[in-house]
């Protein structure tokens, strides 16, 4: 069996400093992005990296993604005119499609380089302006029981573009006056990523201190509960992040070259796990995004698919507790060929608290449209189909106990085609959904069986 994945060049880092220089300006932008921070870029002429390039001791594969870089820093950073940059905060201690639920929201403008304005938003406040007129999907409605769709929910897709495009509706309907340039959204472990190389950091006025262990946690409970102990505004209990952000950049600017090379290689690899994403409109620089596996795209493809969605609905941040495992047997000899999907959840917690309860979720498995499901582990009558992004999926409550294990199973039939010896499997992750493990077992049409065994982290095309 062959897996396909990028791998890192083995070159040493001295090899690959241009590289590193280049994603560290993208890096910044990034950082402006997530947390709330105004951070002059130098300028800087990055089309005279361009021919340098071609020069480097690297793969083609690492030159085209070097390209990449410049044209996002160069065409994303307003040195034509203005950018406007819609930017989702996503939590992915509670799941959504897209990646998790979107707190908050900020509105960027770059020029010549620089950011040249910045606003955070309180995506619950915002939503208040937008009218009661758009049905949300099943089960959104009935589970969080609202009767309406709105900016906060609005990443009920796997496919970021649509996500972006549906942010940008429900912000039009509220009334929000910005024509964005593109849209990013961004997870909650990049700032781990950050703190474990700035180190612990204290924010004035705010008790304790914030680790890459810590943070996330600390930073839930400032803006759930522990603004009232402090007798904080409602509408300014967010301000803890701005705040936060004041010491990163003091933080940042005293970096040296080996911080920067080591921030430049965390962010790169979010990019690849989809902790950020980002959908521009300049089609060609869109064109490029989606080639580099950065624009979280459901992607079509012409063998066997999966991609296992979940969608955390009024479970509080139990997404934190949450261990998923599948377990995916293929069995080709049959004239139909046969698929067996099990998905496991382990809910770890013991208690429950202010952040944690059962978890109360909603399965989609997106396969090849023309599978058809034969049976499943829960009523059929619990079960829901559709057509989307030119897949076939199949809709399944979950619904998991404190310190309970349970395991859901799909049987299909998969299309007639792939009954060959070239079968390949190709297994998209979702954003936000941490490191889940897969067994795959293949048995080929003359009853021999390939297994394969791997920690998904990225998506992961398996051949065999």
């Amino acid at each position: 069996m062959r897996q396909e994945s990028e791998k890192a060049s083995p070159k040493k880092a001295a090899k690959r400093s241009w590289k590193f220089w280049l994603v560290f300006w993208l890096v910044a932008v990034v950082l402006l992005f997530s947390w709330y921070v105004f951070l002059q870029i130098k300028n800087k002429n990055i089309e005279n990296l361009k021919p340098l390039i071609g020069i480097l001791p690297v793969s083609s594969e690492r030159k085209n993604e070097l390209s990449v870089l410049t044209d996002v820093y160069d065409k994303a950073g307003g040195f034509d005119g203005e950018k406007t940059f819609l930017i989702l905060f996503q939590n992915d201690m509670e799941l959504r499609p897209g990646g998790g639920f979107i707190g908050s929201f900020g509105i960027l403008k770059a020029e010549g380089g620089k950011v040249s304005d910045l606003q955070i938003h309180d995506t619950g406040i915002f939503d208040g302006r937008v009218p009661d007129t758009e049905t949300p999907p099943y089960p959104m409605g009935e589970d969080l029981h609202i009767n309406s769709w709105k900016m906060r929910d609005s990443n009920w897709s796997p496919d970021f573009r649509a996500n972006a495009e549906k942010a940008e509706y429900f912000y039009k309907l509220g009334e929000g006056g910005e024509n964005f340039d593109g849209v990013i959204a961004i997870n909650t472990k990049v700032l781990n990523s950050i703190l474990a190389i700035t180190g612990p950091i204290k924010i004035a006025d705010y008790p304790g201190e914030y680790n890459d262990e810590t943070a996330i946690l600390q930073l839930e409970y400032q803006v759930e509960k522990g603004y009232q102990e402090q007798g904080i505004e409602k509408g300014e209990r967010k301000n803890v992040m701005r705040d936060m952000a004041d010491v990163l950049v003091q933080k940042m600017h005293s970096f040296n070259l080996s911080q920067q090379m080591e921030l430049a290689k965390k962010m790169e690899t979010h990019l690849k796990q989809k902790d950020i994403q980002m959908f521009f409109k300049d089609e060609n620089l869109q064109s490029e995004i989606k080639d580099m596996g950065w624009a979280g795209e459901v992607k079509g493809f012409e063998g066997d698919y999966l991609m296992v969605v979940d969608a955390n609905l009024n479970s509080l941040k139990s997404d934190l507790c949450i261990k998923r495992k599948l377990k995916y047997e293929v069995d080709l000899a049959p004239k139909n060929p046969q698929a067996v999907l099990s998905v496991t959840y382990n809910h770890t917690c013991r208690t429950r608290d202010w952040m944690t309860t059962n978890y109360n979720d909603w399965l989609r498995v997106f396969v090849p449209e023309n599978d058809w499901l034969d049976n499943a582990s829960v009523p059929y009558d619990q079960l829901r189909f559709e057509n989307d992004l030119g897949k076939k999926v199949f809709g399944v409550p979950v619904y998991v106990e404190i310190g309970k294990e349970d395991t859901f199973v799909l049987r299909y039939n998969l299309p007639e085609n792939l009954r060959n010896d070239n079968y390949n499997l190709f297994v998209q992750k979702q954003s936000g959904s941490g490191d889940v493990p897969i067994e795959i077992s293949v048995k080929k049409t003359d009853g021999t069986v390939v297994e394969a065994k791997e920690t998904l982290t990225e998506d992961k095309l398996f051949s065999f």
